[in-house]
């Protein structure tokens, strides 16, 4: 078993990237292919997976039609999206025969366990694959800042954060509409806020900063991208302390 650079990770695929070509719902195809990547690095590198998922595919909250809901409610509509995220990555994983568990920060204990710090870091000692469903379960705190807070929880190493439409690291601009955009192989904390580069959310990097938890920004549709992270190869960009 090849030692892998992190041994416990937070992995935060965006709910759009789950929608495959479509950009909503979700896609059979995107989900198993979700699942294999997340089943090669458990069991061929033997590192613990937590996931947190996004909503997008299912709500965008207070835009177009939406325009002047209430953001308390918009918000709780969202994080019912990223539960039911979760729910079909648990059904994907264990149709290839991974043993999940979905913990959901809002409870509801029919189809989901609720957010127990001490017994999510347990499933994980276990082998299981933990789903972490929800966000925070606050209003106005992203699920970008959930997957920060949850990893510096369980005590994870990296925070991986899985984009779509081709889009496979951080960029100058959006490399979809100015083909002038560079890639960064590598960027600090403070740049990525200073500059504006629409990775996540100012919280969820000054999070990250302050507990000294790198972000690896790459594209999830690229067969063998998760592995080759956990290999220590050079894919997408990581944002940590500049070395000195």
């Amino acid at each position: 078993m090849t030692s892998p650079r992190w041994k416990r990770i937070v992995f935060k695929p965006s709910g759009e990237a789950l929608a495959g070509p479509s950009g909503s719902g979700l896609d059979g195809a995107t989900l198993a292919h979700t699942a294999l990547e997340i089943l090669d690095v458990r069991e061929n590198l033997g590192v613990d997976v937590a996931v947190v998922i996004g909503g997008g595919n299912f709500w965008r909250g207070r835009t177009g039609a939406m325009t002047g809901m209430d953001a308390t409610q918009s918000d709780h509509i969202g994080m019912l999206g990223t539960v039911m995220n979760a729910l079909a990555l648990q059904d994907a994983l264990e149709r290839a025969g991974q043993p999940t568990r979905v913990q959901s920060a809002i409870e509801m204990p029919r189809i989901a366990e609720p957010y127990i710090r001490r017994r999510a870091m347990r499933h994980l000692e276990k082998g299981r694959v933990v789903i972490f469903a929800a966000g925070t379960g606050n209003p106005f705190f992203t699920t970008d800042t959930a997957a920060a807070l949850r990893a510096a929880e369980i005590d994870a190493d990296a925070l991986l954060k899985g984009t779509h439409s081709g889009v496979d690291g951080v960029y100058s601009a959006d490399p979809r509409v100015d083909p002038a955009a560079t890639k960064y192989d590598e960027v600090s904390y403070m740049d990525v806020m200073t500059k504006d580069l629409k990775v996540m959310d100012a919280t969820a990097i000054a999070f990250c900063r302050d507990n000294n938890l790198p972000i690896v920004v790459f594209d999830m549709s690229a067969h063998g991208a998760l592995r080759a992270i956990l290999e220590g190869r050079r894919v997408g960009t990581i944002i940590t302390e500049p070395k000195g």
